[in-house]
């Protein structure tokens, strides 16, 4: 690769960029609630009119639920193609009284950005829009650039899978880049290059057909809440490993390579609990803790229900009891087969006197990025220009279904260059993200454009 033009962001730019941000972090783009769809098309035109205002050929395009902005600049055919995706539309603000400024009205604290979607996903989608705007105040930019962005990630992107099968050919590119996740740490600049996949059960247990008197009828009536937590009890042995017959077949094993990188990692176990206020880090024996986070396979419950909720006693029995359980899912496994497998193995633990039912709903597969490919080092140069260290490769602990969707209908490589950081509080209250990382996303997408034109 050659040199890198140097880029630099005035305080004009800084305050523009993020004047834009808070603009379009006031809309209340919240996909998971119908009353809102008028603010999720004000998001999409919001999105329109910023490319179209670059000299991008942009539209707002339906979909059988939100719509996507497409928009692209195609500056000769002869360059490589990239393809950045991103999302508009945020979680629901609720619990609204934990926040300490309203969830829709961006408020800085402390160089901090504190609003709805600051840093999931619209800081770090603006942030590649903003680097482009930066390179083209220079001249033209380097590769051909197409931006996807979508109204339905936080409600399972169902609609993009169809979207993406139907425009495949207007979507063509070498290769793709998503920023929507945490580095590893405020210091530590970040390629990841692998996803956990997803499998998600909802268990219910019924019993009688009515809540029963527990005087009248305890001792001799099944109890669903009982057989729910004895169920639960044995999805996993005193290993913690997960005890579904078959749920570890053919799962691919981490390499001796990666155990190495990330053992070279700044990362503290008794920091780490700190950070969370936990007083230990459970978990599978055998494997280190960002080995569990990146890695290994999970089954978390992430949801439960039965019974007398209310303040005082109420002596009954219920008659129902469920369950929500999220499976995070490794290369080598398919979150179809996975929710066949536990589909079967629940009802075998089900005790004397209930019904089980395992409902699946919804999933997605685990992802993994060769790190030899021209693209990642590519990301690698551009984070190296703008933190002055090269960056390291990480894999997510967490879920992105569609990066699956892209790389197999799509068919070329993605890259995940992300600007966030875990304590951003993704999805929590006080959601943020720092100005100094949305800056430095711009900077880091503007470098990142010239490094892609130079792959090879």
């Amino acid at each position: 690769m050659s040199q890198l033009q140097n880029l630099s962001l005035t305080d004009a730019d800084q305050a523009s960029a993020n004047a834009e941000l808070f603009d379009l972090l006031r809309i209340p783009s919240v996909s998971a609630d119908p009353s809102h769809a008028p603010d999720m098309r004000r998001a999409a035109d919001f999105l329109q009119a910023k490319l179209a205002s670059l000299g991008f050929t942009a539209r707002v395009e339906a979909t059988a639920g939100h719509p996507v902005v497409y928009a692209e600049r195609l500056s000769d055919p002869a360059r490589p193609t990239v393809l950045i995706y991103g999302h508009y539309d945020v979680q629901p603000e609720a619990p609204l009284e934990e926040w300490l400024t309203p969830p829709f009205e961006p408020t800085v604290r402390e160089g901090r950005i504190y609003a709805r979607g600051s840093t999931d996903d619209k800081g770090q989608a603006y942030a590649h829009l903003r680097g482009a705007e930066l390179l083209l105040k220079s001249g033209e930019l380097p590769l051909n650039v197409k931006f996807l962005l979508e109204g339905e990630e936080e409600v399972g992107s169902k609609n993009l899978e169809p979207y993406l099968r139907e425009h495949a050919d207007q979507l063509k590119c070498d290769v793709i880049v998503i920023s929507d996740g945490s580095r590893f740490a405020p210091d530590v600049p970040t390629v990841t290059y692998g996803l956990r996949g997803l499998s998600y059960v909802e268990v219910h247990v019924q019993g009688a057909n009515r809540d029963l008197h527990s005087g009248s009828y305890g001792g001799s009536a099944p109890n669903p809440i009982n057989a729910l937590c004895q169920i639960i009890s044995q999805l996993k042995d005193d290993q913690g490993r997960i005890t579904i017959p078959g749920f570890y077949d053919g799962i691919d094993e981490i390499t001796q390579e990666e155990r190495d990188m990330w053992a070279g990692l700044p990362h503290d176990d008794a920091a780490f609990a700190g950070s969370i206020g936990a007083a230990g880090l459970p978990g599978e024996a055998g494997y280190t803790t960002l080995e569990r986070l990146w890695a290994r396979p999970t089954l978390d419950v992430n949801g439960i229900w039965g019974g007398y909720q209310g303040e005082g006693s109420k002596t009954v029995i219920a008659a129902k009891a469920g369950a929500k359980i999220s499976m995070r899912l490794v290369p080598g496994q398919d979150p179809e087969n996975i929710t066949r497998l536990i589909q079967a193995y629940i009802p075998t633990l089900a005790p004397d006197g209930v019904k089980v039912e395992v409902k699946g709903l919804h999933g997605g597969q685990p992802v993994k990025i060769d790190l030899d490919n021209p693209y990642v080092r590519a990301a690698g140069k551009a984070l190296e220009q703008v933190y002055g260290k090269a960056p390291a490769f990480t894999r997510g602990g967490g879920s992105i279904p569609i990066v699956a969707a892209f790389r197999d209908i799509l068919k070329v490589p993605v890259v995940l260059v992300d600007f966030g950081l875990n304590e951003d509080a993704p999805h929590s209250p006080n959601e943020s993200f720092a100005l100094v990382d949305y800056h430095n996303g711009i900077l880091t997408s503007a470098y990142l454009l010239q490094a892609l034109a130079q792959a090879e």
